[in-house]
């Protein structure tokens, strides 16, 4: 860009390309900003809650997904508009750093724009009110903070902790199961927990999923599961005290690196070579059982003859194991990833209590179990469903649980939720505002307003009147000052959400109410937008 000075020195600018590019200056800017991020916020407002309507989504390829995780809706999304792109990465910075409540911080955001714009329009500037939105915000963080409350769990009292997995899966598709999930979400948290160091290692816990079978089947398995078999299959398919070897060589004679030719014109010549990789062979099953292996799980393939063999020998093996899931079996095993025969030992070898190979329904289909591991702390959920976009949808919901048991570990404040805890942010904004001279208190006041959108939406959703829900239970947490009312989504007759147990997790709400800010202030102090040309 470069500025050129007309002979009363006032600078015109000159672009590239004027023409072509289109420019929103001032509250242009500022609206056409605000309406994309509104834009975004509705289509995530219908999701929100226990009876949020789920999205479907096709890509390009056809690959259709059914969700209502907000960040997985908003990933999916072909999203043009800057503004809108910033709403993902919104949600997606929700979602690693919570793993819940990717649609409500999306939601909240929505509603802080809309109630920017009508300030805007009071002829408010932009900066007062991101700065009346901040003073708000740090409001509603410490009043969280007051309104949460603690709860103990022990490893014998998980109890809580299902209670608060099963809020945030009731929102899901899978909510007719939450029960059984949850406790399947906590329990593998705490397999792969360190609760003196108050932290989880996620990556340890594997979640696999297989079509067929019903939702109420799904299992969690205290070690690895494999998708893999056997490779003969008359090897044993049950193994106890299993001394695995676990290999990244493959089964197979060397094959020279250079460019080699074998003349084989007698059959005594052929005779030798056979001869020759059979005893290689021979050579590496010993190695094996030297060792002590009693099952070996290689990342490779083997080829008929070693295959053989291997059957003949009594030593089962395993072919074609992913290097992920060599590095779980390696973890859950206390074993060591060995790269050549040579460098075989027993101490080298994992140990497991049992190995077994279990098949499903009529089909062939087999998974190899690997349990009772001498490290157990590695865990695999494993889902059952009537179809692959029902195994995706529950693999979703059950990250977003096992992120909250996560989360509680780290730090076991709760607040309630249904809504309860904005409501009772807003009273408190709302009550602060006063407090503010100056033009930022109508910015709080509407912080105040924007926080309600969450219950508003929350009402609508469940086929309640929104305003007329909302202001009752408003009206009735001021009176019992009592912040644990909420929406009664699901018609238990009882708006105590200390009653229903439903509960969010502290640093959730906490990081939701931040995050939304921030971006609203972002998006608010962009005014000058300068789009390239359309082609």
């Amino acid at each position: 860009m470069a500025l050129a000075f007309d002979e009363f020195g006032r600078p015109f600018i000159i672009l590239r390309e004027q023409e072509k590019k289109t420019r929103l200056r001032g509250l242009d800017a500022q609206k056409a900003n605000i309406a994309a991020g509104k834009a975004v916020a509705r289509i995530l407002r219908t999701s929100l809650g226990p009876k949020g309507m789920d999205k479907m989504l096709q890509s390009p390829d056809g690959d259709v997904t059914i969700t209502n995780d907000g960040a997985t809706i908003l990933e999916q999304m072909d999203v043009d508009n800057q503004i809108a792109k910033l709403m993902v990465e919104l949600s997606r910075s929700q979602d690693y750093e919570i793993g819940d409540g990717t649609t409500g911080v999306v939601v909240m955001a929505g509603a802080l724009l809309e109630q920017a714009e009508k300030l805007l329009e009071r002829g408010i500037h932009p900066i007062r009110v991101a700065e009346g939105y901040e003073m708000a915000s740090r409001i509603a963080f410490d009043h969280l903070e007051s309104i949460s409350q603690k709860f103990e769990f022990s490893a014998d009292n998980i109890e809580p902790l299902v209670q608060t997995c099963m809020t945030t899966l009731s929102s899901k598709i899978v909510n007719r199961c939450k029960r059984a999930l949850a406790e399947i979400a906590v329990k593998a948290v705490l397999a792969v927990a360190d609760l003196e160091r108050k932290d989880v290692n996620l990556d340890l816990i594997k979640v696999e999923g297989k079509v067929g079978g019903k939702l109420e089947d799904t299992e969690l398995i205290y070690g690895i599961v494999v998708d893999k078999d056997m490779s003969h299959p008359q090897m044993p398919k049950r193994i106890e005290d299993a001394k695995i070897a676990i290999l990244t060589c493959p089964f197979e004679p060397p094959k020279p690196k250079t460019k080699h030719k074998v003349d084989i014109d007698t059959v005594e010549k052929f005779q030798t070579l056979r001869e020759q990789e059979q005893k290689y062979f021979d050579e590496m099953v010993q190695k094996c059982k030297d060792a002590g292996a009693t099952l070996v799980i290689c990342q490779w393939g083997f080829d008929d003859e070693a295959n053989h063999l291997l059957m003949h020998r009594n030593l089962p093996a395993v072919r074609w194991v992913g290097g992920v899931e060599l590095e779980l079996i390696a973890i859950a095993t206390g074993g060591r990833i060995v790269p050549r025969f040579q460098e075989l030992s027993p101490e080298k070898l994992g140990k497991a209590g049992l190995v077994r190979e279990k098949s499903f329904g009529t089909t062939k289909d087999r998974m190899l179990y690997i349990e009772q591991c001498a490290n157990s702390r590695a865990a695999t959920i494993f889902i059952r469903g009537g179809n692959k976009m029902m195994i995706e949808e529950t693999k979703r919901s059950l990250h977003d649980a096992l992120c909250v048991a996560r989360n509680l570990i780290r730090n076991n404040s709760i607040v309630y939720g249904g809504g309860s805890a904005e409501i009772s942010c807003s009273i408190a904004v709302e009550t602060a505002a006063d407090r503010h001279p100056g033009v930022e208190q109508y910015a709080i006041r509407s912080f105040a307003d924007a926080l309600d959108a969450v219950p508003l939406a929350l009402a609508e959703n469940s086929g309640l009147l929104p305003i007329d829900t909302l202001t009752a239970v408003k009206a009735q947490q001021v009176k019992e000052s009592n912040p644990h009312c909420g929406i009664d989504c699901n018609d238990v007759g009882t708006n105590d959400m200390k009653e229903q147990n439903v509960f969010e997790t502290l640093i959730g709400k906490q990081q939701q109410i931040l995050l939304a800010t921030q971006v609203v202030k972002m998006i608010l102090k962009i005014d000058d937008v300068i789009s390239p040309a359309e082609y």
